[in-house]
This record gives structure tokens, C-alpha cells and sequence, in this order.
């Protein structure tokens, strides 16, 4: 496994954090799933409007073969060995007490981007992992999950245990681990956008 090694000190817990694909299959303790979700409530929004919902499935409920049916082929095929899977969505609106007046909002996305960050923390801090999708029939997830059309769909989440890299098809095996980062340099500028 490719050891992350970090420019500036940083906690720990920003370089544990990668994307597995490979879970081990088991269930998760509902508990653990909301303390996980609890971590995401907690993002900072514009306005505190607090635009993301998640709706999840834990392996062992009802829901789930419907939730990896969701998934694009090549997502359901590794994503049905996790724990849970969670749909992230934002609400594009910003309507505070009359949905008459609603006006769009321009940090849906960014908001709920803060929240699926958190909750991706809070799962590694509690000894799971999770992948960010955007491998999904988003048409099919609208209308199975009865989402409102001022909502987008962001993303889909599995969360679970790692599990071994040898279940997961040859093409992914070799690519499975963490991820290393552009150096900040290349990302961060003093002043104007560079060029």
C-alpha cells in the first residue's frame, strides 16, 4: 500500500481517509451509520440552510438491492460488498418559511460537498471507509427514490470495512489504495490565477 505523506503537518486522520472499493461485506450497526450521518449534519452551509439529505440503505434492510440496483453495473458489481450505501443530495432551492418564494441557491453543491467530506471522516475515524460515486442512474434514482425535482442528486456513498483486494475484479485489484495528491504548489496561489 502506497504511504501518504503530507507537505505541511496535518492530522492523521486527512491522510487515512482514501476511497476503497474492496468491503468486506459485513453489516453495519445502525448505530455506527447515524453517528456517521450525525458527523455530516454538522458541515458548515451558506446561510445555515443546511441543504443535503441522505437517503441510505444498510445491507440487511429492505432497501438495498434496491439502492446497488441504482448503481451503474460497474459501481453495483464492488459497491454490494459494502455496509451501507447513502445518496447525497442537495436542495437547489433556498426557501426559509414560503416555498413560494424560493430563490436558487448557489452553494447546494459546495454545501453538500462539505457534508459528504465530514461524513467520509467520521467513517474512517470509526474504522470504516467510504467511496464517493457518481456512477448512477440518476433518471432510474430520481423516480425509485421519489426525489423532488428541486433536489440534485450529488452523489452515491458506499460505506464499510475494508475488505481484500483479491475480490474485487483483476483490472481493480492493481489500482486499489490510497491515492497520492497533487503537491500543494500546483493547487494553492498567492494573488491572481497563475498564467
Amino acid at each position: 500500500m502506497t504511504e501518504r505523506l503530507a507537505d505541511h503537518p496535518i492530522d492523521p486522520l486527512f491522510l487515512a481517509r482514501w476511497s476503497p472499493r474492496a468491503y468486506d461485506g459485513q453489516p453495519m450497526p445502525e448505530a455506527d451509520l447515524l453517528r456517521i450521518l450525525e458527523a455530516a449534519r454538522w458541515a458548515p452551509s451558506a446561510y445555515n440552510y443546511q441543504p443535503w439529505r441522505f437517503l441510505y440503505a444498510r445491507r440487511d434492510d429492505a432497501h438495498w438491492a434496491e439502492f446497488v440496483s441504482l448503481l451503474v453495473p460497474f459501481n453495483g458489481d464492488w459497491a454490494q460488498h459494502a455496509s451501507a450505501l447513502i445518496f447525497v443530495l442537495s436542495d437547489t432551492l433556498i426557501h426559509r418559511d414560503d416555498p413560494a418564494n424560493a430563490v436558487p441557491s448557489h452553494t447546494h453543491s459546495f454545501d453538500a460537498g462539505a457534508a459528504w467530506a465530514q461524513l467520509g471522516l467520521q467513517a474512517v475515524s470509526l474504522g470504516y471507509h467510504a467511496r464517493g460515486m457518481a456512477g448512477v442512474d440518476y433518471d432510474r434514482a430520481r423516480a425509485v427514490l421519489h426525489v423532488p425535482e428541486h433536489f440534485r442528486i450529488e452523489i452515491a456513498v458506499a460505506v464499510g470495512r475494508r475488505g481484500y483486494v483479491a475480490s474485487l475484479p483483476a483490472p481493480l485489484q492493481s489500482v486499489e489504495g490510497p491515492t497520492p495528491r497533487k503537491p500543494i504548489s500546483e493547487l494553492a496561489f498567492s494573488g491572481r490565477f497563475p498564467g
